[in-house]
């Protein structure tokens, strides 16, 4: 049986489209592409990173399961340049699985839904775009009604590639 498996992709060194593009196409080695969102830019979040970030929400039907997926998303990471130096630094590529399914996942190793949606702005408004109904299991409330009365204040806006 296939599960909807939703990411949050990421990231702002290197050249961030290329690197969003190409996790996508990796992600796509392993598992069936359903829909993606506009790509985003978006300030840093958290603090750590000094530059603005690209980030994107990606849809995937599997039928691996949730720690499959963490082992494959960690591979694309580091395949892509990632090196987990400091948590909310600078990335080449972070990649989230904000929603596996409607299952509720509380290990060490993995948490989903991912316990910051609400609170991201950057996540939020590509999840609105393509999964705007999406209920949130714990909150109840869909993604268009989180982002409404998400408090972030950053700026997330679509991108346009510079020429």
């Amino acid at each position: 049986m296939q599960t909807e498996v939703v990411f949050s992709l990421g990231g702002n060194r290197g050249d961030s489209q290329l690197l969003l593009s190409q996790a996508v196409e990796a992600l796509s080695c392993h598992f069936q592409l359903v829909n993606t969102s506009s790509v985003y830019e978006t300030a840093a979040w958290g603090g750590v990173a000094k530059g603005d970030f690209l980030n994107q929400i990606a849809v995937f039907l599997t039928e691996k399961e949730p720690e499959e997926l963490l082992k494959i998303i960690h591979k694309i990471e580091a395949d892509l340049g990632r090196k987990r130096e400091e948590p909310w630094g600078d990335r080449t590529m972070d990649i989230d699985i904000v929603y596996f399914g409607e299952q509720v996942i509380d290990s060490d190793q993995l948490k989903v839904p991912h316990p910051f949606i609400a609170q991201r702005k950057f996540v939020l408004a590509p999840l609105a775009e393509i999964l705007p109904l999406k209920v949130h299991p714990f909150s109840g409330k869909n993604s268009l009604e989180m982002l409404t009365e998400c408090e972030d204040k950053s700026e997330v806006r679509r991108y346009e590639k510079k020429v």
